[in-house]
């Protein structure tokens, strides 16, 4: 017997055609109804997570509260939802397969020869269930990655097939997401590549009930009669998915479309309540409507793929919409700023973000920005290494320890102001063992931190080896550069922030993990707040 009803958003005929924004979409319809809604992405690959992966390969590795470094897509969910996501909520085949050689090592399965089904299929499926058998959720929606066709997602698809045997049929629905093109030359919508990638889940044993269908353009009511003849669903389970101008569009085009609708008819649930949208639909009125304009430098190093910085990008978007004004992001690599450019590269910008990374490379360009910014009193929000950089660059220039660096770019500086963490020093694996996850931070009372949180205990997420070395702490704080918050635990300074400046905060954690549409980060509304009086206070002069 079920305690949720499970959904399955599968895709076809192309990757990245936006699977986990449809059942985030769907999630939040779901939950704007009062429904309960968890959502959970199955990713074909062997890694055991994305935490390995770089950031060219994957885009952002996503952390949770409870330390698990996960896609992407869950932040996503998250902004969503406004709900935090776990350990349990992103899957890879890695794990899966982990989980099962571990159990077959300790004799688990009583000498029996271990295969794909039905060991690893009845492990995928014990973790689709795990947050469905919690009783906190109605409605339990996977996201199955990569493309029905695809070898690697050949047993998720399988265990798919079983769940609906296991649950029943009112329990369980498919929902197959999938590609319209439109070919220029003929001036036609093609519906050939969908009734193939359907057949494909249909060779597998996977009738989907819902069709969303991804299209530059409209899709006539013509087309969507030959998708249903052809692939086996009703006309009004066809579902039309035109690009939108935001993601953040895309909730009201599937409320139009009756998404939930077929989805709480198909599994028998009561469908009467209208969703309540009112504050999705205030953040869209201001976020299409600015009354202002930012410009705002991002400098990093994977500024290439603006996935590699996506959290950061939304936490602006709610920011930017909280502030009524729309950001114009500037991506600069950090390796092209050197102290020769620096006021051509920066000066005609409102506020900087120094984003987190890893490794030497674009390090001292990330230093030389922080130095300008500090110099000529523009809006600074560094976090991570971000932050790291700013206390590099302080204790080189204002405290002249010359050489002061971390010991990630020069392991024998003589004044290494940011260090590996001590229980670090011994850690071999790479996998899995940063310091991960939500930790607790005191403020100090009167900080600019404590103002713009408006408390002065606070749990932010993190995801680092180094840090601030306590032993240059007091010089720092003597020459001006204040630490204003630290973990009560370890001491580990978490805030830095310049007292005469107008905006000059660093932060050891990561605060736009935790940005949402509904609930927008503290310290990105108040760094836009920053950049715009930095922007009139520059036009004034002018």
């Amino acid at each position: 017997m079920a305690t949720a009803k499970y959904i399955f958003v599968t895709g076809g005929v192309t990757s990245s055609l936006g699977k986990g924004i449809i059942s985030a979409s769907l999630g939040k319809l779901l939950q704007a109804r009062g429904f309960k809604v968890t959502i959970q992405k199955f990713d074909p690959y062997i890694n055991i997570d994305p935490g390995t992966l770089n950031p060219y390969e994957h885009g952002e590795c996503y952390v949770t509260d409870d330390g698990a470094e996960t896609d992407l897509d869950l932040g996503h969910y998250e902004r969503f939802l406004n709900t935090p996501t776990s350990q349990a909520n992103n899957i890879t085949t890695g794990r899966i397969y982990n989980n099962v050689i571990t159990k077959e090592r300790k004799g688990e399965y009583l000498g029996k020869t271990v295969q794909v089904v039905p060991h690893i299929t009845d492990e995928i499926k014990r973790n689709i269930y795990l947050l469905g058998e919690s009783g906190d959720y109605d409605f339990v929606i996977t996201e199955i990655g990569g493309c029905v066709g695809d070898i690697e997602s050949l047993p998720f698809i399988e265990a798919v097939r079983q769940v609906k045997w296991d649950v029943g049929t009112n329990n369980f629905l498919v929902i197959h997401l999938t590609l319209i093109p439109y070919l220029s030359a003929a001036k036609e919508l093609k519906t050939k590549p969908t009734q193939h990638s359907v057949k494909q889940l249909l060779e597998a044993g996977i009738q989907p009930d819902i069709l969303v269908c991804r299209s530059e353009r409209r899709i006539p009511v013509e087309i969507r009669k030959k998708l249903a003849l052809f692939c086996n669903v009703h006309i009004n389970s066809v579902i039309e998915s035109q690009d939108a101008e935001t993601i953040y569009d895309v909730p009201l085009h599937m409320r139009k479309e009756k998404l939930a609708e077929r989805v709480l008819t198909k599994l028998k649930m009561p469908n009467k309540t209208e969703p309540n949208l009112d504050m999705w639909k205030e953040f869209l009125g201001k976020l299409k409507n600015p009354t202002d304009e930012v410009k705002i430098g991002l400098v990093g190093k994977y500024v290439e793929l603006p996935d590699a910085y996506k959290s950061i990008v939304e936490a602006f978007v709610h920011a930017g919409a909280q502030n009524e004004c729309r950001i114009d992001l500037q991506y600069i690599s950090s390796e092209t700023i050197t102290s020769e450019n620096g006021d051509e590269v920066l000066s005609k910008l409102d506020g900087v973000l120094v984003a987190p990374g890893f490794g030497e490379r674009g390090m001292e360009g990330k230093i030389e920005t922080v130095k300008y910014l500090r110099e000529n009193n523009i809006p600074f929000f560094g976090i991570c290494l971000g932050m790291q950089c700013a206390v590099i660059e302080f204790a080189r220039n204002v405290l002249k320890l010359e050489g002061a660096s971390s010991t990630e770019l020069n392991e024998s500086t003589k004044h290494p102001v940011i260090d590996l963490m001590e229980e670090q020093k011994k850690v071999v694996d790479m996998g899995g063992t940063m310091r991960l996850g939500a930790y607790p931070c005191d403020l100090r009372k009167g900080s600019k931190a404590s103002m713009v949180y408006g408390k002065t205990k606070i749990s932010e997420r993190h995801r680092h080896r180094y840090e601030f070395n306590n032993k240059y702490l007091e010089q720092i704080e003597k020459a001006g550069l204040q630490a204003t918050g630290i973990n009560p635990d370890t001491g580990l300074v978490e805030v830095v922030e310049l007292k005469d400046h107008q905006w000059f905060v660093g932060v050891q954690y990561h605060p736009e993990l935790k940005s949402t549409v509904l609930n927008p980060h503290p310290l990105f509304v108040k760094f836009v707040a920053a950049a715009l009086e930095h922007k009139k206070a520059k036009s004034s002069k002018n």
